[in-house]
């Protein structure tokens, strides 16, 4: 078991500041997902705990000991970078036995480990390749198979996913799933992708722009965000948003007016964020009519991108029941309020939620 804790964890370059006093405390054998768009910060954390830079401020902590000035090679940490990063004059089996035989680990225990990790990432017969014969999801699958030989609790994987086509990303997801639950480890994997986030995350992490503005279990970010920025950053469909004003506890929309929970007094500007999922097709007492401008045909769902009262929205519906649909038509639609997440406009911070 290993609990991961980062204490007011700040790092600038020049008068760029990468992370702005970031704090976490990431459980142990769970998979934390630190999400956010490029330049946020992940690579920055990620290398820190590594050991392969040092915060300006703040503390790393692992287990209730203090690695802050500890050496990359004393952290125990595994860690698969952004850059496959294999040694192309070595074969895939040196590669991934290279962390291995660092630590002194015998012959034998180096050429069972090394075939296990191959068996779990399907690399067997990559073995006695060199890099420059493999495939990206070769190399790939090398890089997870190195990283994760490392005798280590936890395991750093920064954006390992990256670059790769659908299909394969897919598989290897389910062998990072297999793997953890085999390691039984404390897993830190990044991502833009915020579909990759919620189908890889216990728990999730979203940064932008250097500062967490959100952590909690994936479910209670998804649904219950405490900052726009986790709203907008995390789903797909992107998550929709639009201005309202806020007054005595009722927020009035272009399309709807909703009561707030908490209910408090006086007036505000206020973001209102809106899941595609709580926006449905209606065929009687629709909230409104749109206009259809986009159409994404994704098999048996349709994404669905539409303008309503000056606001452009998107949601997602069964391809059948919008298959007589064109560009220009009319697209009815029913909006309830409840789960409608409500945001100060200024701030980002999450004030209230609607109800009916």
């Amino acid at each position: 078991m290993s609990r991961v804790r980062l204490e007011g964890i700040t790092k600038s370059y020049g008068r760029s500041r990468a992370l702005d006093r970031v704090g976490l405390d990431m459980a142990p054998e769970r998979l934390t997902v630190v999400c956010g768009p490029p330049g946020s910060g992940k690579s920055v954390l990620f290398r820190l705990i590594m050991g392969l830079e040092r915060p300006d401020a703040g503390r790393i902590v692992v287990d209730q000991a203090d690695i802050t000035d500890l050496p990359p090679a004393r952290r125990m940490i595994g860690y698969v970078p952004q850059s496959f990063a294999l040694f192309p004059h070595m074969s895939v089996f040196d590669n991934v036995a290279y962390p291995l035989r660092l630590q002194g680990v015998d012959r034998a225990a180096v050429a069972r480990r090394v075939a296990q990790a191959a068996e779990v990432l399907r690399i067997t017969k990559l073995l006695a390749k060199r890099p420059s014969e493999l495939s990206g999801g070769e190399k790939q699958r090398a890089a997870l198979a190195r990283g994760i030989l490392k005798d280590a609790h936890v395991f750093i994987l920064d954006d390992p996913l990256v670059g790769l086509d659908f299909k394969l990303r897919e598989s290897l997801m389910e062998d990072l799933a297999e793997m953890r639950a085999r390691l039984g480890a404390t897993f830190l994997y990044a991502t833009s992708d915020p579909l990759e986030a919620l189908m890889m995350a216990d728990d999730l992490v979203v940064l932008d722009a250097g500062r967490v503005v959100d952590a909690d279990r994936v479910d209670a970010v998804y649904a219950t965000p405490r900052h726009l920025r986790a709203a907008e950053l995390v789903g797909f469909p992107r998550c929709n948003v639009i201005p309202g004003q806020l007054r005595d506890g009722a927020c009035a929309t272009a399309l709807l007016g909703f009561p707030v929970t908490p209910a408090g007094s006086g007036s505000a500007d206020v973001a209102v964020a809106i899941r595609p999922e709580q926006i449905t097709l209606a065929d009687d007492a629709p909230t409104g009519t749109g206009t259809v401008r986009l159409l994404e045909n994704l098999g048996a769902e349709c994404v669905v991108h539409f303008t309503a009262s000056g606001e452009s929205l998107v949601t997602t519906a069964p391809s059948r029941a919008v298959a007589h649909l064109d560009i220009g038509a009319p697209y009815p639609f029913r909006l309830r309020p409840e789960g409608l997440l409500v945001f100060d406009r200024a701030s980002g911070a999450r004030i209230g939620l609607g109800h009916a």
